[in-house]
């Protein structure tokens, strides 16, 4: 019917209006972890269904605005790679439209990409795979049979939805379905920071690209304090091209309440105002006009995470620790932000390698769920080397093909040489870096 004349009716909702949803398996969190275990479950030929509370998919990596693939690379000299599988794909397709490009940082490369390029790959990727999403969805419980989680019940805008899958990935990064569950869960005794990014525009990128990285961060710790900031250290680079840059220099904290989280963007926020006028006055030849064109979502590094049958430590990062049951690889410094001031950076030297088990991925009290990403059982220092993109991507792809192999079974029995022959990839090859 076309015109102006647009029919109306009057409806109630249903008592019993919750949308029932079969899967065999359920990822739930849609950053790099949640990504890669949804698309590796989908392209094994399982039924998928990828749930993000956010309204997008893509997690940090799109809506905090990270900026940098960490953890993808060994380190210097002899640099190679460390994680494919999806990786494989966000980088050939990122770097051929000109939305990456690699950085030397310290003694390995991380790779600068374009969030809008790194949304839009998700989406399409998801979309090709099949996979059932659910956005703006918020898990609010967890039913146990036993030891098995059965099903989720998720809030939308648009009503319930009950989704009953064999097997579930929590890529929440807050350990969100072991959390509903009534599952016994981990969280530290001191706040882990997060941070507040932002994009600015209006900026000089040759006066920018000038200023001495390590200057800057001496002249922010002694002046921070001048302009009511909290942290004093970090760091801005510009995408070249782009006409943006983006800032990596606030501490905020992380509440896990429903209001507390309200007050970390409104503190966020205010850092990043106070942060401008640092660079506006300071380095006013590059920043003097410089405005935020875009505040991310406030960023997260650790809040909760599972109990598992074996705890990442600080002492298995530092030596080196390759696990019998290793299904991801990483080389990234230890980065604890416990310091409201500046991040505690622990170089790990050339060559060195260290893993993570599947243990850390398992919960201990259930069968079919399998934890990937910042969420998964280890110790602060020892989860602060392994939370980026990384091997959060090679977790992403051990979590969905244990639950693979066990199918109606126990994660906790599969053959362990059988899992790690399907991640081969991200347990053995190590194509040398080529600029």
């Amino acid at each position: 019917m076309g015109g102006t004349d647009i029919p109306t009716r009057t409806v109630r909702r249903p008592p019993d209006n919750a949308k029932r949803i079969e899967a065999d398996i359920c990822v739930v969190g849609s950053g790099a972890a949640g990504i890669s275990a949804a698309l590796e479950a989908a392209r094994a030929g399982k039924r998928v269904v990828l749930v993000d509370a956010a309204a997008t998919l893509g997690g940090q990596a799109v809506n905090a605005i990270i900026g940098t693939f960490c953890g993808l690379y060994s380190n210097g000299p002899d640099i190679v790679r460390l994680t494919y599988g999806i990786a494989d794909e966000i980088l050939r397709d990122l770097h051929a439209s000109g939305a990456a490009r690699d950085r030397t940082a310290r003694n390995s490369i991380i790779v600068q990409y374009d969030e809008i390029a790194l949304a839009r790959w998700i989406d399409k990727a998801v979309a090709e795979a099949g996979i059932t999403v659910l956005l703006g969805a918020v898990v609010r419980n967890a039913t146990l049979s036993g030891r098995r989680v059965t099903t989720l019940e998720i809030a939308t805008r648009y009503g319930d939805v009950v989704v009953a899958a064999e097997g579930y990935v929590d890529a929440s990064g807050d350990a969100t379905i072991a959390w509903h569950a009534g599952l016994p869960i981990r969280e530290p005794e001191a706040p882990i920071f997060g941070t507040q990014v932002v994009l600015f525009e209006n900026f000089d990128e040759k006066a920018a690209g000038n200023i001495d990285r390590w200057e800057m961060q001496e002249r922010l710790a002694d002046r921070a304090d001048d302009y009511g900031l909290i942290r004093k250290d970090g760091f801005v680079f510009a995408f070249p091209g782009h006409g943006t840059a983006l800032a990596n220099m606030t501490h905020v904290e992380t509440p896990m309440d429903a209001a507390g989280f309200a007050d970390t963007v409104f503190a966020g926020r205010d850092q990043a105002d106070r942060l401008l006028e640092f660079l506006r006055t300071e380095y006013s030849q590059a920043y003097g006009s410089a405005r935020i064109r875009v505040y991310a979502a406030p960023g997260v590094r650790q809040t909760r995470w599972i109990t598992g049958t074996q705890t990442l430590t600080a002492g298995d990062v530092r030596a080196g620790r390759v696990f019998d049951d290793a299904v991801a690889r990483c080389s990234w410094p230890i980065e604890l932000h416990d310091d409201p001031a500046r991040a505690y950076w622990e170089e790990l030297g050339d060559g060195h390698l260290h893993t993570v088990p599947l243990g850390s991925l398992l919960h201990c009290d259930t069968d079919n769920l399998a934890a990937a990403g910042r969420c998964i059982d280890g110790d602060t220092v020892g989860l602060s080397s392994v939370r980026v993109m990384g091997p959060c991507i090679a977790m992403g792809a051990a979590a969905a093909h244990a639950l693979v192999l066990a199918g109606s079974g126990s994660v906790h029995q599969i053959d362990i040489a059988a899992l790690q022959q399907t991640i081969g990839d991200n347990m053995q090859r190590c194509d040398p870096y080529r600029p």
